[in-house]
């Protein structure tokens, strides 16, 4: 495999441009890459440029010529929303991944790093899931036009390093949560809808909260911080992996996480489990052996990181800046 640039030598400044600095992911890059002095970051709002508009991304990235782009901007959602709006998850992230890639070749990027998911992988892929068990089985329905999305876009990355030599890898995070998440009452992530749910609840002095499905469902959670430092880490790699998973190895129960959410937040009522409504893959937890044997590992504990959460949370309701 070509070795690539590395992004961590001292004496050259690098012009790095992060898509979707404003989302969760793309605000914990800006934090991250922020420490480092030899960074000049370049970034851009929607209203300023859309990345579903190739006219508009191809002049953008021929005018800024970046060294390095790191894409991290996508249409992102829960099950609900997953579920509700197919059409528009596999169109927007299907041409924005497009748009991006090929715009970087070509005004010469020499360095891409593509962020994609872990529901990229079969549901029923052998746990924990590595990355060799892509494209071995049906995909879970509820989120599979998200999924064919990135799948496509970290294929187009491995296409162009290996017909084009430059250095175009992917990553793949387990389930994200931290600063910045988006809180909608119906489209958010699992973990925050449960820390708007039991606020919401703590705050009405309810005494009952629903929860979607059975509980059983295990899931992997990683701090967006821990995720932003694993990218930092992958770009200053020699050779990195065409594609890699970012996780912590480690994983909960829905319920456990709902219990755990609802004793951070303060919420002592009932928890009333709905299974009428989808349970979702039954279990998605990352093989990181692979990140693991570069030399990165999550540091931040599921518990540290949920107080951490809410504290955020808190802050962005008191500045009116929560996203839904």
């Amino acid at each position: 495999m070509r070795l690539c640039q590395r992004f961590n030598f001292p004496l050259a400044v690098v012009k790095l441009f992060i898509a979707g600095h404003r989302g969760m992911v793309g605000g914990a890059l800006v934090r991250r890459y922020e420490r480092e002095a030899n960074v000049e970051l370049v970034f851009r709002t929607r209203a300023e440029l859309d990345l579903t508009d190739q006219a508009a991304v191809n002049p953008f990235f021929r005018t800024e010529k970046p060294d390095a782009a790191i894409i991290a901007a996508a249409k992102v959602g829960g099950i609900h929303a997953n579920n509700t709006y197919p059409a528009e998850f596999a169109y927007d992230n299907l041409v924005l991944a497009t748009n991006c890639i090929h715009a970087a070749y070509q005004a010469g990027v020499s360095r891409l790093l593509f962020l994609g998911s872990s529901c990229i992988y079969s549901k029923l892929a052998p746990q924990p899931m590595a990355e060799d068990s892509l494209l071995t089985g049906p995909l879970e329905p509820t989120n599979e036009a998200y999924a064919i999305a990135k799948i496509a876009g970290l294929k187009l990355a491995e296409y162009y390093r290996r017909q084009y030599g430059v250095c175009y890898h992917s990553a793949m995070p387990t389930n994200l949560y931290g600063p910045g998440d988006n809180y909608h009452g119906q489209n958010s992530h699992v973990m925050p809808a449960l820390i708007r749910r039991f606020h919401e609840a703590r705050e009405a002095n309810l005494g009952q909260v629903e929860a979607w499905g059975t509980g059983s469902p295990q899931r992997e959670f990683l701090h967006v911080d821990d995720l932003a430092d694993a990218c930092v880490f992958l770009m200053a790699q020699a050779s990195p992996p065409d594609l890699i998973n970012i996780g912590t190895g480690t994983d909960v129960t829905i319920r456990e996480l709902t219990e755990m959410v609802a004793d951070v937040v303060g919420f002592t009522g009932e928890i009333k489990w709905d299974s009428s409504k989808p349970d979702g893959t039954p279990r998605k937890l990352m093989d990181v052996g692979k990140l693991t044997r570069l030399g990165w590992s999550a540091r931040i504990a599921l518990r540290d990181g949920v107080r951490s959460t809410y504290a955020s949370f808190l802050e962005e309701l008191a500045a009116g800046r929560v996203r839904t």
